[in-house]
Formats: structure tokens, C-alpha cells, sequence
């Protein structure tokens, strides 16, 4: 018997695409699925939205609760789901319609504890473009250590939660923080540490909607959570798991170069302490980073502008910025 698969879906003021969103899982290839939507207090009629799915399809269920946030949504659903595996869909993005079962075949045949496929960016009032692609799609298996590597490296492998399938019993355990941007690089080390291994499928199956109005498609000081998580992962590793302190130190001078640039791009607010806390924490880890061979060339050209100080780096994205002595 086909195992259930849990789909959660957060969903928070989306009503202009949610009805795109839930039809991609309604209609997926695999069938087996329990879909578990967690309207998190919606203001904008995606609630009433919400229940007419479920009145139409009885796999969907329907969780209504005071807004909380992505983490507390995705959380609610983890603490009910019934599933053998889980994937987890943003509610503005879609999924191509074979994208469970080649997620769910793969993570069989491979024996991993989660599969990471290839997703397409789309803008928010287009369709995803699908590549042409088999049936079969090869899945390589990657040890535990070397996708840590990849995913703090930057090579490859993310930490975002959509666009996988994950062995259920991994979140044993194991919530996103509540409150908090970047929650899945917050949770990302004490997952992927109970997997045997992961699989990276070469297969398009998520297309990820770019919205200016989603949390990330613009600068607020709430962006600088991503260098709360990575100092606190690189405090982590230098006391507990020193191999990936390099690969943790590439991944935070990232949040330093985005943060630093991002904020000094924005005309509305004051952010020079965060400036200053960025420009200071590229000080202190380029050279070691230059130095390190698996450093992503994007990351090195960044060092490279550094070193001729902050107002040059921050000119090559439109804005002087200043540090303090």
C-alpha cells in the first residue's frame, strides 16, 4: 500500500494565489496525501478560502489559529500530521504535477531520509516555465557530513524547507523557532544530523513565486535574524563540531555581505548598527574565507571589494555607507 504523505501549507493573506497553490497538490500524480492547511489568522478572505477546498477535497484539512507566524503554522501541522513523509508548500508557490511521486520514488530507491529537488523561480503574476524532463530522474546520494558542507558552502543544497521530501520521524523532536526569519537555516544542522544520508534529484518540481511583498522579497531589520542563527551556529561548532566551522563562517560573511548591502540600499530607515555589526563581521572573517578553497566565488569577490573599504563595496549596489571608527 502507498505510504500517506503529509503536505503542509501555511497560509497567511495569500488569497490571489492560494487557489494555484492547492490545486498543484489536489492534482498531483500521488494520490495518498493528507493536506494539512493552516490558515494563520488571514485578514484577506484566504480563510474562507481555505475551507471551500476542504469542502471539495476530504483529503485537505483545515486548521484556523491567531496569527503566529510561518514557524508557528508549520509547526501546528507537524504536531498533527499522520504521514509516513511530509513535504511542506508555501502557499504563493506551486508544485509541477508529478512532483510527489518522483519525490517519493526517489526517497525509496535512494534508502536517504530526504530528497532535495531543483526548483524554478517564477515572477508573481506568471505561470512556472516546467523544463521537459523524463520520468526518471537519478538520484545521488550524499553522506550526511559532505550535504552539510553543501549547504552551509553554498554548493547546491539549501536549507530552504519547500522543494523535499522528508522521512516524518526526522521532526521527532524538532520545530522551527517561533518568530524568527531564516527558521529553516535555524533548524537545518539538527535535522539533516539525524539523516543517514540525503538525495538531490536533478528534477524541476517546485516553482518558488518571487513576490515583493513576501517576507523576503524586501529589506527589514527583521532580515537580520539570519545573523542571529549563523553566529549562534558558529558558536555551536567551535564548541561541538569543529569540521563544519569553516563552511559555517562562509555562510554567515554571506548574511554579512547580504544584510550589510540589502540595508544600505534602503532609503527609509537608520540601520547603521546593523551596518556597523555587518561591516565588523566581515573584517573578522574574510581573510580565514579567502584563504579557504571551498568559498564560493561570489563570496571572494565580495573580500576583494572589502578590502578597499565599505563605501566602495556598497557603491558596487547604489549607496555610500559609512561605518563607525
Amino acid at each position: 500500500m502507498d505510504p500517506l504523505i503529509s503536505v503542509i501549507v501555511p497560509v497567511y493573506n495569500v488569497k490571489d494565489y492560494l487557489d494555484e497553490c492547492l490545486k498543484s497538490i489536489v492534482n498531483q500524480s500521488y494520490t495518498q496525501l493528507e493536506i494539512l492547511v493552516v490558515d494563520d489568522g488571514s485578514t484577506d478572505g484566504s480563510s474562507a478560502l481555505c475551507d471551500q477546498w476542504a469542502e471539495q477535497d476530504q483529503r485537505i484539512k483545515v486548521i484556523h489559529q491567531a496569527n503566529g507566524g510561518l514557524s508557528a503554522a508549520r509547526n501546528t501541522a507537524l504536531d498533527v500530521m499522520r504521514g509516513e513523509m511530509v513535504t511542506m508548500v508555501d502557499s504563493d508557490d506551486v508544485l509541477r504535477p508529478t512532483a510527489i511521486m518522483v519525490m517519493k520514488e526517489a526517497l525509496v530507491k535512494s534508502q536517504a531520509n530526504i530528497v532535495v529537488g531543483d526548483y524554478t523561480p517564477f515572477n508573481e503574476d506568471e505561470e512556472p516555465a516546467w523544463p521537459k524532463q523524463g520520468d526518471q530522474p537519478e538520484a545521488i546520494r550524499i553522506p550526511q557530513h559532505r550535504a552539510l558542507l553543501k549547504i552551509f558552502y553554498q554548493q547546491g543544497l539549501t536549507h530552504s524547507a519547500w522543494g523535499r521530501l522528508y522521512e516524518a520521524s526526522l521532526f521527532d523532536g524538532i520545530r522551527y523557532p517561533i518568530g524568527q526569519n531564516y527558521e529553516d537555516l535555524a533548524i537545518i544542522y539538527p535535522l539533516i544530523l539525524k539523516c543517514g544520508r540525503v538525495a538531490k534529484i536533478n528534477y524541476t518540481l517546485y516553482g518558488y513565486r518571487q513576490r515583493k511583498s513576501s517576507i523576503l522579497g524586501a529589506f527589514s531589520p527583521k532580515r537580520a535574524d539570519v545573523l542571529d542563527i549563523c553566529e549562534d551556529l558558529e558558536q555551536t561548532m567551535e564548541l561541538h563540531d569543529p569540521k563544519y566551522l569553516n563552511a559555517v563562517r562562509s555562510r554567515l560573511l554571506s548574511a554579512y555581505f547580504n544584510i550589510l548591502l540589502l540595508s544600505s540600499q534602503d532609503k527609509e530607515g537608520d540601520h547603521q548598527q546593523l551596518q556597523d555589526r555587518c561591516w565588523r563581521g566581515i573584517k573578522r572573517l574574510r581573510w580565514d574565507c579567502l584563504k579557504d578553497k571551498n568559498v564560493r566565488r561570489k563570496n571572494k569577490y565580495g573580500i576583494i571589494a572589502s578590502l578597499l573599504g565599505c563605501n566602495f563595496l556598497c557603491n558596487m549596489v547604489g549607496r555610500n555607507y559609512r561605518p563607525r571608527p
